[in-house]
């Protein structure tokens, strides 16, 4: 039979079979249970294919890779490896590919999230005040909508060194500037910032449509009484706007660090980690498929995991303080 007709039948039948199954399974498992039971038992019963698939895929994954990266170099099936300790991280912290790395990641948290959020609130308080809002936001946030990968090829084209192919060029020529090597320049992280500004110039959308929906939720009243009392526009912005908006600006702002911090595509695509352009993801990725140093990567992991728990523990200490007040 065509492996393709088997993949529909299981999506058309299989699936709302299971789920059928699952359903008729339930109500009769919770038969057996007391009647004043039952009303505790049966969320669990329901949330229990989603507490599987979340230990499946990313409890046990994450605890093996913890596990692997205190391993030395072995196959993908974990044979012919030993214990090694916190050698790999050592090497992490001791080796200057990895620690170029390390920098130019943090290169990619402090000035993509800069850039975009920075961006993103002047442009959400800009397009607030022009009559074709809803079009000219729908152009700035389509950007997002393309694949890294594409978005990559695209600016390839735009930093070429020939000014017949690279837009940058050209226009440089017509000042009468030489062609510039934007994102193949060694020794210097002018290339790194080159591909900070494709990721800003796809996530500057993002920004600007949550902080422009914290704009609207401003009272407009508080703004008029403020310039009725003499305040001009910059007073308003940064004495009542922008103070209010601070909340919506630490999510957006902890949405792209962690999108700096996994910074891979971009980088794999324009540059694949030369020119002084290596991240530890594209890093991770070279030591698990090129070197098939899976101890190495799995310590690349856990290095990224350890960066994103601090953010994630903020936010959710904020989330709360904000719940408390309400």
């Amino acid at each position: 039979m065509d492996p393709r007709l088997v993949t529909a039948l299981i999506v058309l039948i299989g699936v709302p079979a299971v789920l059928v199954g699952y359903i008729w399974g339930t109500e009769q498992v919770l038969k057996v249970f007391p009647e004043r039971v039952k009303p505790r038992v049966r969320p669990w019963l329901w949330l229990l294919p989603a507490i599987a698939f979340l230990f499946i895929f990313l409890v046990y994954p994450t605890i093996g890779t913890i596990v692997r990266s205190f391993e030395s170099k072995g196959n993908i099936l974990g044979e012919n490896t030993k214990f090694i300790g916190l050698d790999n991280y050592v090497w992490f912290f001791t080796d200057g590919r990895a620690l170029s790395a390390l920098k130019n990641n943090v290169l990619w948290l402090v000035f993509l999230t800069l850039f975009t959020v920075g961006l993103g609130l002047i442009i959400a308080v800009l397009v607030d005040r022009v009559r074709y809002e809803s079009f000219a936001k729908s152009i700035i946030f389509l950007p997002l909508a393309i694949s890294m990968v594409a978005a990559s090829v695209i600016w390839k084209f735009m930093y070429d060194y020939d000014p017949n192919v690279g837009t940058l060029n050209a226009v440089a020529g017509i000042f009468g500037a030489g062609p510039v090597n934007w994102a193949q320049t060694s020794g210097f992280s002018l290339t790194t910032f080159m591909l900070i500004i494709v990721m800003t110039w796809m996530w500057t959308g993002f920004a600007m449509v949550i902080i422009s929906a914290g704009l609207k939720g401003i009272n407009t009243e508080l703004l008029e009484a403020a310039r009725v009392d003499g305040a001009n526009e910059w007073q308003v912005f940064r004495g009542i706007i922008f103070p209010l908006l601070l909340p919506t600006i630490a999510v957006v702002a902890t949405t792209i660090i962690i999108t700096a911090l996994k910074a891979f595509d971009i980088v794999y695509t324009m540059t694949n980690g030369n020119f002084d352009t290596e991240v530890v993801a594209n890093l991770m990725y070279k030591e698990m498929f090129t070197n098939q140093n899976f101890g190495r990567a799995g310590a690349l992991a856990v290095i990224l995991l350890l960066a994103i728990i601090p953010i994630m523990a903020f936010n959710v200490r904020r989330f709360q303080a904000q719940e408390a007040i309400r």
